[in-house]
């Protein structure tokens, strides 16, 4: 007998099983599933009143105790202290890791929260940067009333659900006669599928289906999702004969259990022909490399396949050679980046079932459930209306959710076998089967006059896309934009083409190419400024852009790019007064600082769809129906604050449905830096129609875009002795054009620079030499917990938009993109090399300090 929130439970746990998924079984959905390792804590729940993390704790231990999950510490109408502090100061953002965050606080006792670092280390958070959970902890209050509008702190809709376990992500659903689905992935970088035996499978207690891609459409799409199809390379299948990495599924299994259905992928006898295979970009384009889609080509949106180059970037604007003659300093060198992972705690996965009225219904975590719906329906030539995607609280995204990377097995495996079925990825499926950041080599050649003006720039850049194309053309091409388009230079030169290699695919990521690019452009012209002796501040400040000033970049990325609001210099003045300021720092250590600048065009180019609708409920309540996905990304709070300031009434008089494709019209997703900027338009314009007298109804086509600016300072120490690198202080500046929720934005920030700085000193995909990955648990990939993220200070530059709603910007993904820079100039700073490769561990700047 097991005692769960006051209540006794008599059901014997199957033999090891662990407690998460015995509480989960007895509708316990507030216990989430981040690691299934004991990395994450994101399934903490007490027993005997102490905190354990139920994925590791066999459930059979857990007879004769008292257990108590989240829903058991409070009541909605009588919140235990610790979940009120964490609506008070809005300690959470996607809310995933929220539950187990505050179990684990609750259990503290006073010594134990004057050691935060020490005492969270168990629970990890990837949105908020770990500050709003010290503010929780602490008892700060961020949250204003909830009767104000625009420009007040206020607290989330679904703060009261996040914070008492309720709110449903993707698999908080009871679904009788549930199927599941395991894939057994290849173990070869590159091969073809001769024969594959299902009998022994089929043989399995359980297993209902096994489907190989002799099931599967022979039809090819791209797991990107644009709503632009001709953005991305049509290169993948649902099931493919051809395997091109490490991981890629080879058959699926459907069962009874999870249990069964992974029995069944173990049972499976595949004969492969092995083929040769390449890891490294640049050999893949020698001559006599393996071709790793030979039988693809311009038609499938690919430049050269016979070189294994999908896309390609040669432009040129004036004249660069003249540029370098001209300048009176020159500096060139490579940078290279890593492979990361989007580690959101709740990983890729999709539910599927066939309604009453036959209808194909897919709920998903995914950031963009329309595009998933179009291309769903057109792989299994379904009409659209004959298809329903819905999302539920999506547990993280950064990205990573811009891809269909389950919908199109899940969807596969109903209509085959009529029934409900379940894929949820394993963490370790979420590195080596998901998508990574883009591996990013980035030659920067910078010349300036004597005077300090930028004479000429040149951009050789190469891609490693992995085995499929998903997003690789275009994140090159917005990587090589925006990073040079912030500068006031006539000359300038790109050469940028993104390569197939046989590894794990790469794909969308916070900031789209551009925290590559800008990582080499701006340690560059930092090194630039110390060659002619200028500070770096000064030096940027007579080569930015200017209010007023037409955007140019080699190419036509930019084209429909304008400054409807200038703040670069306000957060220039930020950072200047931040470095008027000194810290201590250890005694012996090398101390440095270093400052980057970065923007971002809110919203893709050709277009990005929102549709909103609204009406008045008659009680005094407005239903406001929109497209775009709940990540963390704030999105839904604000449109609460515009609809509650356009029709003066109060945010939660405002009942929000959305990420449903049966809700509204067409929404491209919630990617590109749009969830305000584009949705928010379609909202605000809705609201208008509404107030007078239309119907309700708004709709924006995300032109013409914006920009958005940033900056980073830090000032770090480094133990010269191990090469431990302390950050004593980072500053971040922002122009969001009008801040519409101060609370939510600094989260977004202080997240985004957090993210960032994971990257930049920590985080990495290994890939072996045989193609397969090496990093499959949290443990193993050094996500940053509390005790490596400093508080970030944050400022806001004073503008206000021409084209964003009620002069609003977007701030999403711009924070992560200057701050790998300002971290290497900080070190060269420091200790007078200039590091090149991420990530900075210590162990590199250890060697780099030796000279070696």
């Amino acid at each position: 007998m097991i005692e769960i929130n006051g209540t006794d439970h008599d059901r014997t746990p199957r033999p090891g099983q662990c407690l998460r998924t015995y509480l989960r079984e007895e509708g316990f959905f507030g216990v989430k599933k981040g690691c299934d390792a004991g990395d994450c804590g994101a399934c903490t729940v007490h027993v005997d009143g102490k905190p354990v993390h139920s994925c590791v704790y066999p459930a059979f231990r857990a007879d004769g105790h008292r257990v108590t999950t989240i829903e058991g510490l409070g009541t909605p109408d009588a919140l235990h202290p610790v979940q009120q502090d964490f609506l008070d100061a809005q300690g959470f953002q996607c809310g995933f890791c929220t539950a187990g965050m505050i179990m684990t606080s609750a259990a503290l006792s006073a010594d134990q929260r004057e050691d935060l670092p020490r005492a969270l280390k168990g629970n990890l958070c990837r949105c908020t940067g770990y500050r709003a959970v010290a503010d929780a902890i602490s008892g700060t209050c961020g949250v204003t009333d909830r009767g104000c509008g625009v420009g007040s702190s206020l607290g989330a809709p679904a703060g009261p659900q996040v914070v008492t376990g309720s709110a449903r992500f993707t698999f908080d659903l009871d679904v009788p006669g549930l199927l599941h689905l395991k894939v057994l992935r290849s173990p070869h970088a590159h091969a073809r599928i001769v024969a594959v035996d299902t009998s022994a499978a089929l043989a399995v207690p359980g297993v209902e289906a096994v489907l190989t891609h002799k099931d599967a459409p022979d039809r090819l799409f791209s797991t990107a999702q644009h709503e632009n199809e001709a953005e991305d390379p049509y290169d993948t299948r649902v099931l493919d004969e051809v395997v091109r990495f490490v991981g890629q599924r080879v058959a699926a299994v459907v069962a009874t259990s999870e249990a069964a259905a992974e029995e069944g992928c173990r049972r499976l006898i595949v004969e492969y022909e092995v083929l040769p295979f390449v890891v490294d970009p640049v050999l893949a384009m020698a001559p006599g490399a393996p071709v790793i889609h030979p039988d693809k080509g311009m038609e499938e949106g690919i430049v050269r396949a016979e070189s294994n180059v999908v896309g390609e970037l040669h432009a040129t604007l004036g004249d660069p050679e003249a540029g370098f003659a001209a300048a009176d300093a020159v500096h060139s060198a490579t940078f290279r980046t890593a492979r990361v992972q989007h580690a959101s705690l709740e990983t890729h996965g999709a539910l599927g079932w066939l309604d009453d009225d036959g209808r194909l219904v897919l709920r998903s975590s995914t950031q963009t459930p329309f595009l998933t719906r179009r291309a769903v329906a057109r792989l299994y030539d379904l009409p659209q209306d004959r298809v329903r995607v819905v999302a539920g609280r999506v547990g993280g995204g950064f990205g990573g959710k811009q891809e269909m990377l389950v919908e199109d097995l899940v969807a596969l495996a109903v209509l085959r076998t009529g029934r409900p079925v379940k894929w949820e990825y394993t963490r370790s499926e979420q590195f080596s089967g998901a998508t990574t950041r883009h591996p990013f080599e980035v030659t920067v050649k910078a010349g300036a006059s004597s005077a300090g003006e930028l004479t000429a720039l040149q951009l050789t850049v190469l891609v490693n896309t992995g085995a499929y194309g998903n997003h690789g053309p275009s994140v090159m091409h917005h990587g090589c934009h925006e990073t040079v388009a912030v500068y006031k230079c006539g000359n300038i030169r790109t050469d940028a083409v993104t390569v197939y290699t046989n590894t794990v695919p790469a794909g969308a990521f916070r900031g789209y190419g551009l925290g590559q690019v800008t990582f080499a452009v701006e340690q560059v012209l930092d090194e630039l400024a110390r060659m002619i002796g200028m500070d770096p501040v000064t030096f940027r400040e007579l080569n930015v852009v200017r209010d007023g000033d037409d955007l140019t970049a080699p190419g036509d990325h930019v084209e429909d790019l304008g400054i409807a609001s200038y703040g670069l210099d306000q957060c220039l003045d930020h950072i200047r007064l931040a470095g008027a300021e000194s810290d201590a720092a250890p005694e012996g250590w090398l101390v440095g600082e270093g400052m980057a600048i970065a923007m971002i065009a809110a919203g893709p180019p050709g277009g990005h769809f929102a549709d909103a609708s609204l009406k008045a409920l008659g009680d005094g309540r407005y239903e406001l129906s929109v497209g775009t996905a709940e990540f963390g990304n704030g999105s839904t709070t604000v449109f609460a604050q515009i609809v509650a300031d356009e029709l003066a009434t109060t945010p939660d008089k405002v009942v929000i449905r959305q990420s449903d494709t049966d809700v509204v019209g067409h929404d491209t997703g919630a990617f590109a830096s749009t969830g305000v900027v584009v949705a928010g338009r379609a909202v605000l314009r809705a609201a208008r129609s509404l107030r007078t007298g239309g119907d309700g109804h708004g709709f924006f086509d995300g032109t013409p875009r914006s920009v958005a600016f940033n900056a980073q300072w830090f000032r770090v120490a480094i133990d010269p002795d191990t090469g431990e690198l302390r950050i004593l202080r980072s500053v971040h500046s922002a122009d969001a054009g009008t801040v519409m929720n101060p609370a939510q934005l600094r989260g977004q920030i202080e997240g985004g620079v957090a993210q960032a700085i994971g990257a930049t000193l920590s985080e990495h995909v290994d890939i072996a030499d045989t193609g397969e990955v090496t990093t499959t648990t949290f443990r193993q990939y050094h996500l940053p917990t509390f005790a490596d993220v400093p508080r970030t200070e944050v400022h806001f530059a004073d503008t206000t938009d021409a084209i964003g709603p009620l002069g609003a910007k977007s701030m999403s993904e711009s924070p992560f993109n200057p701050v790998a820079p300002a971290l290497g100039n900080a070190i060269r700073d420091a200790i007078g090399v200039r590091m090149t490769d991420l990530p900075y561990t210590a162990d590199r700047i250890w060697q780099a300090l030796q000279g070696s």
